[in-house]
């Protein structure tokens, strides 16, 4: 069953897991709240998605410094949801990084974006006061960006519009395992204030193609071997299409919002 996403009325803690997903790549997770993920280079860390204070950020930081003292270098945000990246300032990282595409939406509705999620989530900003303001990048790029984490290679892709205009992935060819933020969830129901119902699909697609041994999802636990793979896949294409059907059919007919959750 697919688990709610935190609500207002929603304040329990929940059971923090830090799964090694591939050699040195971690998924930091918290029974269906935002995942981080980590991915651990010859000489620097990358950190995937920041949580959304410093405050919590600091207990990813807890877990990294558990398997290394090695500093983190990158902070690589899949994209602009405030409950993804208003921590990044905690990880005092070198650089900040983004889709071009979710730098504009940035600029264009996320002081929007964190007011909203901040009186949905409450539980999800312990400690907003350590905000420092709107998160912003330092490096862009439109469709594809590679770095190197000392002789760790480290692919981001914009690979299509899914959850947001702008998602990004990273992919570790090494142990081919990728970091998908909110294009995948897995035992999670997929938040769709920004989605691109039609072209979901197609990322998810897009994913499966690379074959992906792991992934660490944007939501819910670590995905190992092909068949945790496949089933999230095939979940969270499920939920996308299955919520978007009824209501195209409507609109196609000319009906009203109402009628299309009626």
């Amino acid at each position: 069953m697919a688990k709610a996403f935190a609500s207002h009325g929603d304040l329990t803690e929940k059971k923090i897991s830090f799964t090694e997903v591939g050699r040195d790549l971690w998924a930091f997770t918290a029974e269906g709240d935002p995942n981080t993920g980590v991915i651990i280079g010859d000489d620097s860390v990358m950190v995937v998605d920041a949580q959304a204070t410093p405050r919590l950020a600091g207990k990813v930081i807890e877990k990294i410094r558990s398997v290394t003292d090695k500093p983190i270098k990158y902070v690589m945000l899949t994209h602009y949801h405030a409950v993804r990246v208003l921590g990044a300032s905690a990880y005092q990282a070198s650089e900040v990084i983004m889709s071009q595409k979710s730098r504009a939406m940035v600029a264009e509705r996320g002081q929007e974006d964190w007011d909203s999620e901040f009186g949905r989530f409450p539980r999800l900003f312990q400690g907003h006061e350590s905000i420092p303001g709107l998160t912003w990048p330092t490096l862009t790029f439109s469709d594809q960006m590679t770095l190197y984490l000392g002789r760790r290679r480290v692919d981001l892709m914009f690979l299509g519009r899914a959850h947001t205009a702008g998602d990004i992935v990273a992919r570790v060819p090494d142990e081919n395992v990728m970091f998908t933020g909110d294009i995948v969830e897995y035992h999670s129901a997929c938040y769709c204030g920004d989605a691109h119902f039609e072209d979901w699909p197609a990322t998810l697609e897009a994913i499966r193609t690379l074959q992906p041994s792991a992934i660490a999802p944007g939501r819910g636990d670590a995905l190992i071997g092909d068949a945790k793979v496949n089933e999230a896949l095939d979940n969270t294409a499920d939920f996308v299409s299955s919520t978007y059907r009824p209501i195209a059919r409507v609109a196609q007919g000319g009906g009203s919002l109402k009628q299309a959750w009626d």
